[in-house]
């Protein structure tokens, strides 16, 4: 335990750094999925519509067939509800824009529309987590459609086109589910057992200060791991596979609690063994497992939390997407650029958790961007030869999106902006320098107006709820003390205390980050959130050893008598 003294606040202005923004990361383990599903989603009606000689038509299906890049990592019965969502999300977004742009052509009134609609789909993807992408490929959509002359008779047609696509790239989401049913439960619990292991094996190699990021990415990745099974149905065949899933989440969080005690190895085998369609691994335990397992239930009757509640404490962020996106909308107008969409698409890109975040994507996406353009000029010649090379190197240029994406965001953009740029050529080609200037403008705006916005718009609630994710924590690490203090504590209760702990104190350790790169606020607690965690994994450790559950008992890795 390191003996340095927590601070009690921190400078109302940080420092904005460019260190690690544009470093690469390593590949998300399903970078192909999204991109492949994206290809499987548009190249269909694009082709369609390119043999039927109407690709000005696209940009309406398009809508519908980028929700495909959704819900990647949810199980398939939680991802067939939440991409019908995104469906309907995108055909209401779609909706307001075309039924505006029919009523008016006035640019001022269509950019303050399109910021409305940023700040929405802001603010309901992230208390929703929708995402990713989140609300970036739902603004550019309703805000380019703004900008599309329209007529009302025509909107029910090109709804009825986005609609379409819509249910096609639901099916393309939803078309590995026969092959692999279990695939994203299995991967979401691997992830937990690597995070884990990796906890452990770097626990005793230093301060536990040193390890703390590590040790806050593993219970990130045991809380993503909680909300794909809890997402899962809790009867039926599937029951039994939830349940062997839920053990080795179990596992690795009391690995988290009690790394002294936790052989990384282990933890190791059984995510591989998760690889693939092979029978998932026992923890060999099963009166530890009964526990554990009530543990659960006792989450399961939660109420979850109400969506106006969820929509509260975003609301600065929302304020910050509006205003930066109308701003930047605004000021392309006044330098005479013709899309001014751009602009307000690259401001609503930029607002992350908190404002260094912000910067650091403001960063990746005026590089990306810009590269992007360049991209673009020894893209475009190839591209005009012929309206079918137009659409290969569209589909090319999503697939390259989607899989570099995940490595960091600029490098993704390097991507997208090409693509863009294609697309508005589907209804006539036009001239590739004036492109290519209006889109490097309308970046560098974008984002500077953008950013400037997120200043001003400051997160003083930030700090409200640190102090109050402080007293949850403290009520939590209390409750899991007075049922160690008992001989005998009723069935499965230590085992709810102990993981209604761990949510506690994964919570304030997020909440605590995202207050820390927001400027000008109060001072935060921060000796209260050191000393909080610092009691609450001690009672932590306590709670495991009490119950005697160690993720090394047992002899070997056995697997359950359970098929994928």
């Amino acid at each position: 335990m390191s003996s340095a003294t927590p601070t009690s606040g921190t400078s109302p202005v940080r420092r904005l750094s460019l260190t690690g923004v544009l470093r690469l990361r390593r590949p998300s383990e399903i970078w192909f999925k999204p991109a492949l599903s994206s290809v499987a989603a548009v190249a269909p009606p694009n082709l369609l519509l390119l043999a039927l000689g109407r690709l000005d038509l696209a940009m309406y299906t398009m809508a519908g067939s980028l929700c495909a890049l959704y819900a990647h990592n949810r199980p398939y019965a939680a991802r067939a509800r939440t991409l019908a969502w995104v469906v309907l999300g995108m055909i209401g977004g779609l909706a307001v824009a075309l039924v505006t742009a029919s009523l008016t052509r006035d640019a001022v009134v269509l950019v303050t529309v399109g910021a409305l609609l940023a700040a929405v789909q802001k603010a309901l993807c992230d208390a929703t987590r929708v995402g990713p992408p989140g609300n970036v490929v739902l603004t550019f959509i309703s805000s380019a459609a703004l900008f599309v002359p329209q007529s009302l008779g025509q909107i029910p047609g090109h709804l009825a086109l986005a609609a379409a696509a819509g249910v096609w790239a639901w099916l393309v989401g939803m078309a590995p589910a026969p092959v692999r049913p279990h695939g994203p439960e299995r991967r979401a619990t691997a992830q937990a057992l690597n995070a884990a292991a990796a906890y452990a094996a770097a626990h005793g190699t230093g301060a536990d200060e040193d390890h703390a990021p590590v040790r806050a990415a593993g219970y990130a990745a045991v809380q993503a791991a909680w909300q794909t099974l809890l997402a899962l149905p809790t009867t039926g065949a599937r029951a039994a596979t939830r349940h062997a899933l839920e053990r080795l989440v179990v596992r690795a969080e009391v690995a988290l609690a009690a790394p002294a005690d936790t052989d990384p190895e282990r933890l190791r085998a059984w995510a591989h063994a998760l690889r693939g369609a092979g029978r998932i691994p026992r923890t060999g335990d099963a009166p530890a497992d009964t526990d554990e397992l009530l543990g659960v239930d006792a989450e399961l009757a939660a109420r979850p939390v109400p969506l106006w509640r969820r929509l509260g404490p975003l609301a600065p962020i929302a304020v910050r997407t509006a205003l930066g996106c109308a701003l930047a909308g605004y000021a392309s107008l006044a330098l005479g650029i013709g899309r001014p969409y751009w602009a307000l698409v690259t401001a609503a890109a930029l607002y992350q958790a908190n404002l260094t975040l912000t910067w650091s994507r403001a960063v990746q996406r005026v590089v990306g961007n810009l590269a992007g353009v360049l991209l673009f000029a020894a893209i475009a010649p190839l591209a005009h030869l012929g309206q079918a090379l137009l659409v290969l190197c569209c589909l090319a240029l999503n697939f390259g999106a989607e899989a570099l994406i995940t490595r960091n965001y600029w490098l993704g953009s390097v991507c997208v902006t090409p693509m863009a740029l294609l697309v508005t050529e589907f209804a006539g080609y036009q001239a590739t320098g004036d492109l290519m200037t209006e889109r490097a403008v309308d970046t560098v705006v974008g984002a500077l107006v953008g950013f400037l916005a997120a200043v001003v718009v400051t997160n003083r609630r930030a700090g409200n709820r640190v102090e109050q994710a402080v007293t949850a924590a403290d009520r939590a690490r209390e409750r899991a003390a007075r049922l160690l203090a008992e001989p005998a504590p009723a069935p499965g209760a230590l085992e709810a205390a102990r993981r209604g702990l761990a949510v506690a104190l994964t919570d304030l350790r997020a909440t605590a980050d995202g207050a820390a790169g927001e400027w000008w606020g109060r001072a935060l607690p921060q000796e209260r959130v050191v000393l909080a965690e610092r009691s609450g994994h001690r009672t932590l450790a306590e709670a495991v050893r009490r119950q005697a559950v160690r993720p090394d008992r047992g002899a070997g890795t056995r697997t359950e008598d359970v098929r994928p």
